[in-house]
Formats: structure tokens, C-alpha cells, sequence
């Protein structure tokens, strides 16, 4: 074999080396961010179940999440795992929109992932300021309806505010359909799980996707309450959304079952992180 051959085929192996290493890291990034999603979901299922139960005071959204953390021994390197974890999940995303191949990767899904990395990008700021000592700043519920009256105040806002909320209604009723339907099986490696974990794994997407889907859908009905009777005030955060299951027919129970829901959605994060295909 000539040594221009060799030397050939070197240069042959470093982009295949290169490309390996690239997705390798940024299938460590997914599952770092998979796993963040999954601390998070946990908490504020946990939190809304206090809240129906009568014991607790907290908010029920990412902010009360991050001061039970906050609160907890090592909780400021918990914090900041955490900001890791949300900026994995920003690159593994953009990743996807940017680098993403195949005849899968269209615009819609290239555009739905890049809006999900501006989210935890953003969310991963957050958490960053929060962890090196600043405060969250407004609740979620305050935050929402501020937004809400910004947008009225724009020319046609009343439209924008009710497309929002349409949009956030339809957002809802797909995450809750795709669980159902079970669609979450065909991003998962179910060939390395046994029988039985696959059941519960099946469970977990199941249930906590219907239940975020009913969050993210009421949250919607909300924003297009305050479109149609132009207030603001009508909105609402996921810590309201979340106390106006409780003041419903069935009483605490449905806020019981949706907030069940959001702790097996985040179980669901953590088997995401080990079985998700990255």
C-alpha cells in the first residue's frame, strides 16, 4: 500500500471521527436536557398536588419548582445542574433545526424546533440569574397578564391575543392526542426494553402527555377568554391554571388527577433521556 493511500485515507477518517464525536455530545446534551425537563415537571406536579390537598402555598410553575430546589441542601448546585441541563436541551434542539438531515427534516419540524431553543434558552437564563442570586421577578400569572395587556393595546391585539390563544388551545389538544395515540413510542428505542418496562414507560407518555395537554389547552381558554372580553386580568399563568381545576364541579379531585399527570410527564422526561433515539 503507497503512503499517499494511507494518508488518504487518514483524511477520509477525521470528518467520520469529527462527525462522531459532534453526535455523541449532542446526544448527551438531549438526554441532559430530557432529564432537566423531568426535575421540573416532577416538582410542579408535586406542588399542585399540595395545593389541592390544602398544605401547600407555593406556586405551582417552573418558579415554585426553583425555590423548592433553592431550598433544599446543595440546592445552589442543583440550580445550576439545572441551567446546564435547560441549555443542553436549547443546543440539542437548535442543533436539530440547524444540522438536522434526512427527508424528515422539513421546514415545520426545523422551525418547531428552533422556537423550542429560543424557549429553553430563555428558560435556561432564567434559571441562571435565579441561581446566581437574582430574584424570578413577577409570578408566571402576573407575567401572563401583562403580556396579555402589552398585546391588547396593539393594533388589532384583540385578534393577536385571541389567535394566541386559539393557537395555545390547538398546541394543547395535539400533545394530548399524540399521547393518547401513543406516538411518542416511534422517538423511543423500545428495542432495548424489556416488556414490562416498556408498559410503563407507555403509561408514563400516556398519561402525562394528556395531562400536559389539558394544562396547555386551559391555559389556552384562558387567553382567549381575556381576547373576547378584553381584559387582561383573565388570563393566566400555569400556577392559576393549574388552582382553576380545583374550583370546578368535582373540587380538588380533577386538580389531584391533572397534577398526577405532570409528575408521570416527568417521569416520562427521565425515560426520555435514556430511551429517546437523539
Amino acid at each position: 500500500m503507497t503512503t499517499s493511500r494511507v494518508h488518504g485515507r487518514r483524511r477520509a477518517a477525521r470528518p467520520d471521527t469529527r462527525r462522531s464525536a459532534e453526535r455523541q455530545t449532542l446526544t448527551a446534551a438531549g438526554r441532559a436536557g430530557f432529564a432537566a425537563r423531568g426535575v421540573v415537571y416532577v416538582l410542579i406536579g408535586v406542588l399542585a398536588v399540595r395545593i389541592a390537598l390544602g398544605s401547600g402555598g407555593e406556586s405551582a410553575d417552573r418558579q415554585g419548582a426553583l425555590a423548592q430546589i433553592a431550598a433544599q441542601p446543595f440546592g445552589k448546585a442543583m440550580l445550576w445542574a439545572l441551567v446546564v441541563g435547560f441549555g443542553c436541551m436549547a443546543l440539542w434542539r437548535g442543533a436539530r433545526a440547524v444540522l438536522g438531515r434526512g427527508p424528515r427534516r422539513k421546514a415545520a419540524p426545523r422551525v418547531l424546533d428552533g422556537g423550542r431553543a429560543l424557549f429553553y434558552a430563555a428558560i435556561c437564563w432564567a434559571t441562571a440569574a435565579y441561581a446566581a442570586g437574582g430574584s424570578q421577578g413577577s409570578s408566571g400569572n402576573a407575567k401572563s397578564q401583562d403580556w396579555t395587556a402589552s398585546a391588547l393595546k396593539l393594533p388589532y391585539g384583540r385578534a393577536l391575543v385571541g389567535a394566541a390563544g386559539c393557537l395555545l388551545i390547538g398546541i394543547g389538544a395535539v400533545l394530548a392526542g399524540r399521547a393518547a395515540m401513543r406516538r411518542f413510542l416511534r422517538q423511543l428505542d423500545t428495542g432495548t426494553m424489556s416488556h414490562g418496562t416498556q408498559q410503563v414507560v407507555t403509561a408514563l407518555g400516556v398519561g402525562g402527555g394528556v395531562a400536559r395537554g389539558v394544562v396547555f389547552a386551559a391555559a389556552g381558554i384562558f387567553i382567549l377568554v381575556a381576547a373576547i372580553r378584553f381584559d387582561p386580568h383573565e388570563a393566566k399563568g400555569v400556577d392559576a391554571t393549574l388552582r382553576s381545576f380545583a374550583q370546578t364541579s368535582v373540587g380538588p379531585w380533577l386538580l389531584i388527577a391533572v397534577a398526577i399527570g405532570l409528575v408521570l410527564f416527568g417521569a416520562f422526561s427521565f425515560a426520555s433521556a435514556r430511551w429517546r433515539r437523539l
